[in-house]
């Protein structure tokens, strides 16, 4: 099992980035949340397999249609996962 936290920086907020790592997260049975930052990044944590945590970031790297990710950063998390995917209100 693999525990992630990432931070993506680019255009990334108000086009759809955190539905699209829910539906990404989802479709790969990992679990966490996704929420704005102040800042106008996005963080991110996922908990689940090596191989599907790697599948989400992959698909991260480019984002929705009309995103633009210029930078993530993927750092260690706590490994208590928690059950399912949320979207989660700007910190």
């Amino acid at each position: 099992m693999r525990s992630v936290r990432v931070i993506v920086r680019g255009r990334v907020q108000g086009v759809g980035f955190r539905w699209f790592v829910r539906e990404s997260a989802n479709a790969h049975a990992v679990t966490g949340w996704a929420r704005n930052l102040r800042d106008g990044d996005v963080e991110a944590e996922l908990h689940g397999t090596i191989g599907a945590v790697e599948s989400v970031i992959d698909t991260m790297r480019t984002g929705p249609a009309s995103a633009r990710v210029d930078e993530i950063i993927v750092s260690a998390a706590d490994p208590v996962a928690p059950a399912g995917f949320e979207i989660r209100s700007t910190a």
